[in-house]
């Protein structure tokens, strides 16, 4: 993914919000452009009330850094995501998302399914343990916080928690320290604490905060929390104890004991967290601590811390590998400094390999984003159907031409080959002329051999002794032809009137289909069964219809010789295949 040249990073805190925006450098450097810091209004109760004034807030930031539209990196304050740290026993890499996530439904208290969560392996204790850390937040809350984001212009591109944030910011500007050392971030709501160690971090919360010592001044003083807040402003600051003179002005001295008493609880449950880090994450003593966050900058914290933890106290300065451009106030960097940690964090996120890139992206903003992933090749699909159409459009025009002036030559040639049909239909009818009178004229021609082929076949197929035929008539429907029924004696050729044999479902008026054949058989030692081998004979006469296996069909009669006769007679009714019109 490309770099980009500008990043606007967010720090939704529970009571202050961070806005700044860095430019990346040649060499992957930060600098710092311009920040802002606005702190709530403490009567902000309620999320609703309070991600309105955040809103209301972050626009007013935005005017002044002149910023209108752009991606935004933003922190979730450590109060409104859950966090843990698990220590996962050594298994093989494809396996480690598989535990993780069942790690993540039993540690995470609301049904997975309605959690945006995520995980980030941060290096193995002893025996190999490989340890991850979980964390997660409410759908519902993460879509109301993104909406208040987005509701100004700012598009999300990377959700993150405000303690991993810090840790970002650390290993980049401190990344040549050995040993262990403490990042405690004293917010207006709790308190995180961060050990930090080569290979290792664990981080921790504590529900004492600013608003802690605000309530307490509340109490004491029996004033609302708004004027309490104020009196803490004026007048709060860590009492030294001891022999320190306390102030003149009673009020103060009683404001810097109740400091000093909400501080020394806090001191309790930083030693009490010291020892859970050692003892459960086999962590080592801290070496050094780093204060920052909004109530860490009150007189005598560090002086406070340093008496009672026995270590090397200083403010966090997570610019000290971050280049500060002239347009930023000096003086303003200077003093706020240690408050911009998460702002620096979230815009490393954007420029380097962070050691911690947890995102806890919605699933709205997953999908836009993934759409914009897109968006490149949805571009060149466009610009690619775009040039196929203007292809398409140009081949089709140029088609065009072609065709047209294709069509204009075939055009010249069809009217030449209209004209030649023309001439043809006039042959064609002229030769069609010449048929009708040509036609009868060759069917006499053609018909000429007919009868003298019938009646040679018809002698051909005779036995070849004891039988003989003693006449021939033509027949028509069964009928013979002829006036009177006279036999034909003698062959005789068709006149010449005949038209050409025809089939005798196509012919049209009285035609000759078959043949009436009589003779005689002498006695003889086949007898009748002479007759027969006639009959087999003409079964296979081309000019004849007979089915061998039907001779009733065709002898008519067939008389059973006696010994008063010498001969006998036969009658066969043949078939034509081709019947002959009649004149």
């Amino acid at each position: 993914m490309a770099i980009p040249t500008r990043i606007i990073s967010l720090n939704l805190g529970s009571q202050t919000i961070g806005l700044a925006e860095f430019r990346v450098q040649a060499h992957g450097g930060l600098v710092l452009l311009g920040y802002r810091l606005r702190e709530l209004p403490v009567e902000a109760a309620g999320e609703e009330m309070r991600r309105t004034q955040m809103t209301i807030a972050l626009r007013e930031m935005l005017a002044e850094l002149h910023i209108k539209r752009g991606l935004v990196n933003y922190a979730l304050p450590a109060q409104s995501v859950f966090s843990r740290f698990v220590n996962l026993p050594a298994i093989e890499q494809e396996k480690i998302e598989k535990i993780v996530s069942f790690e993540a439904q039993q540690n995470v208290p609301f049904p997975i399914d309605e959690v945006v969560w995520d995980y980030q392996l941060v290096g193995g204790g002893l025996d190999q343990q490989v340890q991850v850390v979980l964390i997660a937040i409410k759908v519902d809350l993460l879509e109301e916080i993104n909406a208040a984001v987005e509701e100004t212009g700012l598009r999300t591109s990377i959700v993150d928690v405000a303690p991993m944030a810090r840790y970002n910011a650390f290993r980049y500007n401190y990344s040549n320290l050995s040993g262990c050392s403490l990042l405690a971030y004293i917010g207006a709501r709790m308190t995180n604490v961060l050990f930090i160690e080569p290979g290792k971090v664990f981080s921790r919360s504590v529900p004492i905060g600013g608003s802690s010592i605000t309530a307490a001044i509340a109490k004491e003083f029996g004033e609302s929390f708004r004027e309490a807040e104020t009196r803490k402003r004026r007048d709060g600051f860590v009492s030294l104890g001891g022999a320190y003179a306390e102030p003149a002005d009673p009020d103060v001295a009683r404001v810097s004991k109740i400091v000093r008493t909400i501080m020394t609880r806090l001191h309790a449950e930083l030693m009490r967290s010291i020892g859970h880090y050692r003892g459960q994450q086999q962590g080592s003593r801290p070496e050094r601590i780093f204060l920052c966050g909004g109530s860490a900058s009150m007189p005598y914290m560090r002086e406070f811390f340093k008496e009672k933890l026995h270590l090397p106290v200083e403010f966090f300065n997570p610019l000290q590998n971050v280049t500060v451009s002239e347009s930023a106030p000096m003086l303003d960097v200077t003093r706020s400094a240690h408050l911009l940690g998460e702002l620096v964090g979230l815009a490393l996120r954007s420029a380097n390999a962070c050691p911690m890139e947890l995102n806890l992206r919605s699933a709205s903003v997953v999908r836009r984003q993934e759409l914009e992933k897109r968006r490149p090749f949805f571009t060149v699909a466009a610009a690619c159907f775009l040039v196929a159409l203007i292809g398409w459009s140009a081949y089709y025009t140029r088609a065009a031409q072609v065709t047209a002036q294709s069509t204009e030559a075939l055009q010249q040639k069809n009217d030449t080959m209209r004209a030649a049909e023309a001439r043809l239909d006039k042959l064609k009818k002229q030769a069609a002329s010449l048929d009708t009178v040509a036609t009868p004229l060759i069917t006499a021609i053609n018909d000429r051999n007919f009868w003298p082929q019938i009646l040679d076949d018809l002698n051909s197929r005779l036995p070849e002794a004891d039988i003989w035929i003693t006449e021939l008539a033509a027949t028509s429907g069964g009928k013979v032809l002829g006036a009177g029924e006279r036999r034909i004696v003698e062959s005789a050729a068709p006149s010449a009137a005949a038209t050409s044999p025809a089939p005798a479902t196509g012919a049209a008026g009285p035609a000759i289909d078959g043949i009436m054949v009589r003779g005689l058989y002498l006695y003889n030692p086949k007898q009748q069964e002479i007759v027969l081998d006639y009959f087999r004979n003409l079964a296979n006469s081309p000019f004849f219809t007979i089915d061998p296996k039907t001779p009733e069909r065709v002898i008519k009669s067939n008389s059973v010789p006696n010994d008063a006769e010498w001969a006998f007679p036969y009658e066969l009714q043949l078939t034509l295949r081709k019947p002959v019109k009649l004149p």
